[in-house]
């Protein structure tokens, strides 16, 4: 286990000293060296994560899996105003990929908008379904 613990922390130590270059800069006489940081990349966006855990779930069902999935996360679940709700949504999409809202996922406070929002994303869902791509 610690083996583990010190294999996780001296591979972070190299990709963030990875992305720390230092760069020399000449000006009329003088040398300054300057530390340029660049933040850590990000591995893959929300969509592609999402896209990549919808599209299994839409295989068999749909010619363009992959389409389906990057439509519903770009104009279904993009019609819901409220995070939560939306975080939900794409978990219940990326997980089944049907439109589902567990309640434990939203806060107590939201959980009489469940009902509404599959209202508001009805139309946009089946849009990206049954509609062909122009």
């Amino acid at each position: 286990m610690i083996s583990r613990i010190c294999s996780v922390v001296i591979f972070a130590g190299l990709l963030l000293s990875g992305s720390a270059q230092a760069q020399v800069s000449s000006a009329p006489s003088l040398q300054v060296l300057s530390l340029q940081v660049h933040p850590p990349m990000k591995m893959d966006d929300e969509r592609t994560e999402f896209v990549r855990l919808c599209v299994p779930h839409m295989m068999g069902r749909w010619a363009h899996p992959d389409s389906v999935c990057g439509c519903l996360h770009d104009y279904a679940a993009a019609t819901v105003d409220d995070s939560d709700l939306r975080t939900a949504l794409l978990r219940g999409i990326s997980e089944t990929g049907v439109p589902t809202i567990e309640t434990e996922w939203v806060p107590a406070s939201k959980r009489s908008e469940i009902g509404a929002t599959f209202t508001k994303i009805a139309k946009p869902t089946l849009q990206c379904m049954f509609e062909p791509a122009k």
